[in-house]
């Protein structure tokens, strides 16, 4: 009887000492070191951790480092950012689709991209005037205060106010001329894709190359 009693009472203590099958192992770095635990410390609670079953040894999950403010703001900027982006392709595919199906040909479509083409050349030949006009007097302005220094003369202070106050404004009409370049050339990609996006709407087969090219106006010399 005091055998049967033991082997009945043998798998019972064994269930007892054998790691419970839910029980879980955290495992985080701390100054480099790799550091395991059935508990979670409160100081571990913000960092990245992996968790493993106490029985299998076998990684069951893991939890990210906590995000700190600044990146939990950036975050929240990035989705901004991308609901933004989103609303606006959204925005931009009903609009192209009305535009589209409102213009019954080519050439229709062709005058109001001319209009906006022509809003972006003059702006980049005004921004390049500018830039042109504001090199020429601070190079004359700098000749007149080399002058004066090899004269062994101060510069006279407002000739100094007046090179500083050029210099900024030319560096400013150089970056609008940048843009409006760089406006004009994203203007072409688009012209060239609501194109071929009509051309698809409508069923119309697509023309030569040199034949799209003619759509957008020469751009500003």
């Amino acid at each position: 009887m005091l055998i049967a009693l033991c082997a009945a009472l043998a798998p019972l203590a064994m269930a007892q000492n054998a790691p419970d099958a839910a029980k879980k192992l955290y495992c985080w770095n701390e100054n480099g070191q790799r550091v395991c635990s059935d508990a979670l410390p409160a100081e571990a609670v913000n960092r990245a951790r992996e968790e493993i079953n106490a029985r299998s040894g076998m990684r069951t999950g893991g939890v990210d480092r906590a995000l700190t403010e600044e990146e939990r703001a950036l975050a929240a900027s990035d989705e901004q950012q991308r609901q933004v982006d989103q609303a606006a392709a959204d925005t931009r595919r009903r609009t192209e689709q009305a535009l589209l199906s409102s213009y019954q040909t080519e050439e229709e479509l062709r005058r109001v991209f001319n209009e906006r083409t022509g809003i972006v050349d003059n702006s980049i030949r005004t921004a390049r005037y500018n830039v042109a006009s504001l090199r020429e007097g601070l190079v004359s302005l700098l000749r007149t205060a080399g002058d004066q220094e090899l004269a062994g003369k101060p510069v006279v202070p407002k000739i100094a106010d007046s090179i500083a106050s050029r210099h900024r404004e030319l560096q400013r009409q150089r970056l609008l001329q940048a843009s409006f370049e760089r406006q004009r050339v994203e203007l072409d990609a688009e012209i060239a894709d609501i194109l071929r996006r009509y051309r698809e709407l409508k069923g119309i087969e697509a023309v030569d190359a040199n034949s799209t090219a003619a759509v957008a106006s020469v751009p500003a010399k």
